[in-house]
C-alpha cells in the first residue's frame, strides 16, 4: 500500500520516497487509532498525513519519552535542533532526517503556513518547565501551539468545500478535542512525569488539589471528588466537540469519513473512561476492539461511496446522525496521539 500511496501522491525520488515510508511506520505503530482514520483518506492524501503526525510524535518523544534518562536541559536542546532542522529544511537545503525531509515537502506541496510549526515546538518546550494551569484560559493557550495547530495543518491536506478560514475555528477545536481527550485518558501517566494538566480552578470548584491527585495515583486510593473534576472535564471536552462537528461538513467529501471516524473512536474513548467510571488515574480506558472494527468499518463504505461520488462529480452526503449517536450509547466526543 506504500507504493500506491506514493505513486498517486506524485512522489517520485527515491530519498523522499524512503522520509514518507518511515514516518508511515511511525504512525502505524504509534498511533493506532490516528493510522486507522488515515487509511480512509484518498491514497493521495495519506502520505501528507504521516509525515505531519511524524514530525509531531518526533517532537512529542523528545519530551515525554520516559525511558529516556536526559535532563530537562538536554530535552530543550534537542528540541531546539529539531526546530534547526526544521527552518533548514523549509528553506529547501538538505535534510539528513527523513521526517524533516518529508515534512518539508508536505508544507511546500500544500501551502502550510510554517507558523503552525514553529507555535507547536513552542508548546513543547513549555512542557519542559510547566507542570500545570491555573484556568481553563492558561491550559487554552498552551493548547492553542500543542493541539489547534495540529488541526490548521491538516486542514490543506483533507480540503474544504467552504472557504478555509471559514473551516479553520472548527479544524482547531477538533484539534483541541482530541487532545483534551488525551489529557483525560492520560491523566495517571502525566502526573508521573510531573505534569496535570486539568486547570487548578477546576480541581478547586470540586474541593480537591493536586496532592490529592497524586495521594490517589499513588495508593490507588480513590476519591469522589476526584471523579467529580473528570466527570466535569470529561462534560467540558464534550462541549468542544460539538464547537469542532459543524466543520466535518465544511471539508472536501473524500476527506470527510476519515474525520468522522476519527470523531467516532475518540468519542468512544470518552465513553470508555465513563464506563470505567473514571478510574483514569488507575488504568488506561480504551475503545473495544470490536466497537473499532465497526466504526472503522462503517468508514470504509462512506470512504468508499465518497470516491465513488467524487469520480462521478457528485457531492457526497455530509456526515449523518451517527456521528453524535454511533450507538445506544451517546457518543459525541490526532499529536498527542496516542499527537494527534
Amino acid at each position: 500500500m506504500t507504493v500506491r500511496e506514493l505513486d498517486a501522491a506524485g512522489i517520485h525520488d527515491p530519498a523522499l520516497r524512503a522520509a514518507y515510508t518511515h514516518c508511515r511506520g511511525l504512525n502505524a505503530r504509534h498511533g493506532k487509532t490516528y493510522f486507522l482514520a488515515t487509511r480512509l483518506l484518498p491514497v493521495d492524501r495519506r502520505p501528507a498525513v504521516h509525515a505531519l503526525y511524524g514530525f509531531a510524535r518526533w517532537a512529542d518523544d523528545i519530551v515525554d519519552d520516559l525511558d529516556s534518562s536526559a535532563t530537562p536541559a538536554e530535552r530543550g536542546r534537542a528540541l531546539l535542533a529539531l526546530e534547526a532542522q526544521l527552518e533548514a529544511g523549509l528553506r529547501r537545503e538538505e535534510a539528513s532526517e527523513p521526517v524533516i525531509r518529508a515534512l518539508a515537502d508536505t508544507a511546500r506541496r500544500y501551502g502550510i503556513d510554517r507558523v503552525h510549526f514553529t507555535d507547536f515546538l513552542a508548546s513543547m518546550r513549555s512542557d519542559l518547565t510547566v507542570g500545570g494551569y491555573a484556568t481553563y484560559e492558561e491550559l487554552g493557550r498552551y493548547m492553542h501551539g500543542s493541539a489547534a495547530v495540529i488541526g490548521l495543518q491538516m486542514l490543506p491536506v483533507l480540503g474544504t468545500v467552504t472557504p478555509r478560514e471559514e473551516a479553520a475555528p472548527h479544524a482547531a477545536a477538533l484539534g483541541v478535542a482530541f487532545q483534551l481527550t488525551n489529557f483525560l485518558r492520560d491523566v495517571g501517566e502525566d502526573l508521573d512525569r510531573g505534569r496535570l494538566y486539568l486547570p487548578a480552578e477546576l480541581l478547586a470548584a470540586h474541593g480537591v488539589d493536586r496532592e490529592r491527585f497524586e495521594w490517589s495515583r499513588r495508593t490507588g486510593a480513590r476519591d469522589t471528588r476526584i471523579t467529580d473534576v473528570l466527570r466535569a472535564a470529561a462534560a467540558h471536552n464534550r462541549a468542544v466537540y460539538r464547537d469542532a462537528l459543524p466543520g466535518i461538513a465544511m471539508l472536501a467529501p473524500v476527506s470527510r469519513p476519515c474525520i468522522r471516524t476519527a470523531f467516532v473512536l475518540y468519542s468512544g474513548i470518552l465513553d470508555a473512561i465513563a464506563t470505567d467510571g473514571y478510574t483514569v488515574l488507575h488504568r488506561r480506558s480504551v475503545v473495544p476492539r470490536r466497537r473499532r472494527a465497526v466504526v472503522a468499518l462503517d468508514g470504509l463504505v462512506r470512504a468508499v461511496a465518497a470516491r465513488a461520488g467524487s469520480r462521478r462529480g457528485e457531492e457526497a452526503p455530509v456526515a449523518g446522525p451517527s456521528c453524535t449517536s454511533p450507538s445506544p450509547r451517546r457518543r459525541v466526543s490526532p499529536v498527542r496521539e496516542e499527537a494527534l
